[in-house]
């Protein structure tokens, strides 16, 4: 029985083997130190590479074997969730309270979006059966195995390396959800009924098949078309990404596909630089010749602390959670990226990549839509997480956006500091950045160190392969 801190295989001894012979099933594969006589300096060196690229496709397959071996099983464990207190999740509030016989098969669909200025009262809108039903609504990303071999390389899965990338993938996703099916659509397996049940469903696979894990131009948002264009940030396939990293890439993905994809052209992705939402700057991207406004996908990658996240940010992060034009949060904790979604208490809730499942080919009709939904939510204390993320907003309307802008800052600022202006999460600034001829002096470079995202901790106690129930304290 496989765990998180001790297996019958290790990366270790499957690497060490490399040189030898490893069993896997019924195959075997060797490599053997062979001694032959040089006939010439050219020859050894020719035998001496091939051996090296031999041991290294060896190593590569057994990695690859590795990861589908620690990220492809479960174990069944409990998440707890509060009875009086609510739960959060992108905007909407849930409580235990309004399910009227007290128990996980009744709730109250009342339906009430909630904002930054209502009324507790008119705030908590849906039982805990309106939280289970927007939870598993929202599009899930994870490992994916067998999928053709990206570009340049001999991977045929992401296991072990591409966590953030999908955490990314996710939240692109839940904004695409946003502007195509709005905030409130609800995905429900049962058998379409009407013709917008059809249209929602269309609609829904539309967007599962643009992030298709093929090198397709009708898959644009692909995990093979993201490391294709990570390559501009210094990055190629197998590398690790951080938020700041992954934000860019989305950016990039989006510009790509718009070339291609009339979909995309009332969108636009906008990365916040230096922690800073230049206001000038959005205008001229999201502002049409004709008067109208495009769509933002506004992304804000910020670093809230050194080695640990700094506890004072930790009542805004959730705070952001609530308003409604939010998408997520993707960070996660050192070395696991994970995708906040909502929170309860000082507990966040995530969708977690970590995950390997088989390609889906999304192009066949009637393709399975199962494996894109998650039924078991995961929570992580905010203590835990790293300070490097990066936070998703998507106004789709001119009034969202200045909306946005006038009440943002109440969010960022920690309560307690003294000076209102000193340390906030990100700042807004009127102007655009290439007029500013001082910007701001920021605590930290968006380009984040990334040693916290690389090479996992094969030992590491904690590594959440488990899946969870809806269970009520």
């Amino acid at each position: 029985m496989f765990n998180g801190t001790s297996s019958a295989i290790t990366a270790t001894s499957l690497l060490k083997t490399s040189t030898g012979s490893v069993s896997q099933g019924t195959e075997t594969m060797k490599v053997e130190n062979v001694s032959k006589p040089a006939t010439s300096k050219d020859n050894t060196r020719d035998s001496s590479e091939d051996l090296l690229d031999l041991k290294g496709k060896v190593e590569s397959r057994l990695l690859s074997m590795w990861n589908n071996v620690k990220f492809g099983w479960t174990v069944k464990i409990k998440t707890n969730f509060s009875k009086e207190s609510p739960v959060w999740l992108l905007g909407r509030c849930y409580h235990r309270k309004l399910s009227p016989t007290g128990s996980l098969e009744s709730s109250t669909e009342i339906g009430t979006e909630a904002t930054a200025h209502e009324q507790m009262e008119q705030i908590y809108g849906e039982g805990i059966e309106g939280f289970k039903s927007d939870f598993i609504s929202k599009i899930w990303m994870t490992y994916r195995r067998e999928f053709p071999t990206m570009s340049g390389s001999s991977f045929t899965t992401d296991c072990g390396w591409g966590c953030m990338l999908r955490s990314g993938q996710m939240m692109l996703a839940q904004a695409l959800v946003c502007h195509f099916l709005g905030r409130s659509w609800r995905w429900s397996e049962k058998p379409i009924q009407n013709g917008r049940e059809f249209q929602e469903d269309c609609l829904h696979r539309m967007i599962i098949k643009w992030f298709g894990d093929k090198s397709s131009v009708n898959s644009p948002l692909s995990i093979h078309q993201m490391v294709t264009l990570g390559e501009a940030l210094g990055k190629k396939p197998g590398d690790w990404y951080g938020p700041a990293s992954v934000a860019h890439c989305l950016k990039s993905v989006m510009v790509e596909a718009s070339k291609e994809n009339y979909e995309f052209d009332k969108l636009e992705v906008y990365v916040a630089q230096d922690s800073t939402i230049y206001i000038q700057d959005v205008y001229t991207h999201c502002r049409l010749p004709n008067g109208c406004w495009k769509s933002l996908i506004l992304l804000v990658p910020v670093k809230l602390g050194t080695e640990r996240l700094n506890p004072i940010y930790g009542p805004c992060l959730t705070s952001l959670l609530t308003l409604d034009f939010c998408i997520g949060i993707i960070g996660g904790r050192p070395k696991h990226s994970l995708y906040f979604v909502g929170y309860q208490d000082d507990r966040l809730i995530h969708l977690d990549p970590h995950y390997c499942q088989e390609m889906v080919d999304v192009w066949q009709p009637n393709f399975s839509l199962q494996t894109f939904h998650c039924r078991s939510p995961r929570k992580m204390p905010i203590s835990k997480m790293d300070p490097s993320c990066c936070i998703g907003f998507y106004l789709q309307t001119h009034h969202d956006f200045e909306t946005f802008v006038n009440v943002i800052n109440t969010f960022l600022t920690p309560q307690g500091v003294s000076s209102s202006n000193e340390y906030p999460m990100f700042t807004l600034h009127s102007g655009s950045r290439s007029t500013v001829m001082n910007p701001p002096n920021i605590r930290y470079s968006i380009y984040e160190s990334e040693h916290n995202w690389a090479a996992p901790n094969l030992q590491d106690s904690d590594t959440d392969m488990e899946s969870e129930e809806f269970v009520l304290l």
